[in-house]
């Protein structure tokens, strides 16, 4: 293998904080390597660098011996270096071929007009290459998450990509979809593409990585060949201390029921669910792709009606509640898409926090930014959130950050009980468990709390009790004490029928 790329002394600021200070990385050919670190460690500025989306204060790239200078995304795609985000870049409306080649369409000889009948042929070629078998004439927003996944990853090859930088792919896939992208990274990898693998699912990057690199806090910590470390050597460079355990301690005690669906139902959704949520008790949701779980939670959260089936909180009917009413009961849901639905980017964190309760910051109708101000510090404080100062724009939080500012939002409403989707998804083992820490700290004083996973270590970690899912019917509930993964698999892939509620 040859060096393909090599940056050096990358340093970057915004806001006045540092968010890489001379951070060197190198990539050979046909190597696969994690980069590791936790939310806001400088992981994404440092991509962002590569690919030129960003410029660096200070420090060079070399690709295949060559100095870059000026870099700008355009410039990057040409020489061969692609990236494929978290949050896909795509459109849904319009076919598979027309993503594969947005913006660089094939145009006939005469009249500018578009060739599809070559744009076809070639996306079909790009599919073939990963064994794909897609339709390309079909709308994109037809295909299941997964399948877009790799019409993105598809589109990055398309413009015979020598290096890939995939950012947090798998986090919503299945265990079976991820291991279908990892047959092809791999298949990539044979080719001489060389990939970089942001996770921090830590099981991921040992069984697909050659090598790997640590941030923290912007400064480049650790990095190797992966077989020379394990899975704690990672997480110590990461958070740069020992980790002691993975969850915090259960509670002992259970106390009175405070939420209560009773035989819930949905046309083509989910059908008769029936569950409890109780005093001081963590309850875990989980399901594979499209069992139901976010679809069942919206409607409990009154985003949507039940068309049959009893809601009560506190022993009051609330099925005909919207959500305000039930944000003043003190039910409260957390979405699983913070930057579409749950946190306005552009706006700073004091906005976002006092956001779903305006009231609290506001006299004679007017709200006062002092109240603003007192609230937002109080409760981005309260999730050890890391920003440099409450004034800036969310979006330039790290994804973590951003997350924590999702759960400031709604802890300044003091809920009683609280619903979160995925609260979890792309945060680092460090982060993890702060928000982890802050539930069961929340369970213990008498809130009730509900949350939907896709990772099973999670949801038997952190839960009391396990509900789960299956195409739309609720057919498992589970002690967390002595269920285990392949039990509550068993369940969610349909081949335990046995459950009675």
């Amino acid at each position: 293998m040859s060096k393909l790329l090599e940056m050096q002394g990358i340093s970057k600021s915004f806001y006045g904080t540092q968010a890489l200070k001379d951070v060197d990385i190198k990539i050979e050919a046909g190597e696969i390597q994690a980069v590791c670190g936790e939310n806001g460690a400088g992981k994404s500025t440092l991509m962002n660098i590569m690919t030129g989306i960003l410029q660096p204060d200070s420090g060079e790239i070399v690709f295949e011996g060559q100095k870059l200078s000026d870099l700008n995304p355009r410039t990057a795609q040409e020489k061969g270096i692609s990236i494929v985000h978290q949050e896909l870049s795509l459109c849904p409306e319009v076919s598979v071929a027309e993503n594969i080649f947005m913006g660089r369409v094939p145009e006939k000889r005469r009249g500018g007009m578009v060739n599809f009948r070559q744009m076809r042929l070639e996306a079909e070629k790009v599919l073939d290459r990963l064994n794909l078998e897609i339709d390309v004439k079909k709308p994109l927003g037809e295909l299941g998450i997964s399948e877009q996944q790799m019409v993105e990853i598809a589109k990055a090859l398309s413009i015979n990509a020598k290096i890939l930088i995939l950012d947090e792919p798998t986090s919503s896939l299945t265990e079976t979809e991820s291991q279908i992208l990892f047959d092809n990274l791999m298949r990539l990898k044979k080719e001489g593409i060389a990939i970089f693998f942001i996770s921090h699912r830590l099981k991921e990057i040992f069984q697909i990585c050659d090598s790997y690199t640590v941030l923290r806090d912007g400064i480049h910590v650790g990095g190797g060949k992966i077989d020379d470390v394990d899975p704690d050597d990672i997480v110590r460079m990461m958070v740069g201390r020992e980790l002691d355990q993975a969850y915090p301690d259960k509670g002992t005690e259970v106390g009175k029921n405070i939420l209560k669906i009773k035989n819930i139902s949905r046309k083509n959704e989910f059908e008769n669910i029936s569950f409890e949520v109780n005093e001081k008790e963590i309850v875990g949701l989980f399901g594979l792709i499209g069992a139901g779980r976010s679809e069942t939670m919206r409607t409990v959260f009154g985003i949507n009606q039940p068309e049959s089936g009893k809601i009560e909180l506190f022993g009051e009917d609330i099925t005909a509640n919207n959500t305000r009413e039930n944000i003043d009961q003190g039910l409260i849901y957390i979405t699983e898409d913070r930057k579409e639905q749950g946190l306005f980017l552009d706006m700073d964190l004091n906005a976002n926090v006092v956001a779903a309760d305006l009231e609290q910051v506001s006299e004679n109708n007017l709200v006062k930014k002092r109240k603003v101000k007192k609230i937002g510090k109080k409760f981005v404080e309260i999730m050890n959130t890391k920003y440099a100062s409450l004034d800036q724009p969310v979006r330039s939080l790290s994804g973590g950050n951003q997350q924590k500012v999702l759960l400031a939002k709604w802890l300044a409403v003091e809920p009683r009980v609280l619903i979160l989707d995925e609260p979890t998804r792309g945060i680092d083992v460090g982060a993890k468990f702060e928000i982890h820490t802050k539930l069961r700290e929340l369970a213990n004083n008498g809130h009730g709390v509900m949350f939907i996973s896709s990772e099973l270590p999670e949801i038997l970690g952190l839960s009391d009790k396990i509900l789960v899912m299956h195409q739309g019917e609720l057919v498992g509930k589970l002690d967390a004490e002595t269920a285990t993964e392949e039990e509550i698999m068993m369940y969610a892939s349909g081949r335990k029928n046995d459950f009675k509620n």
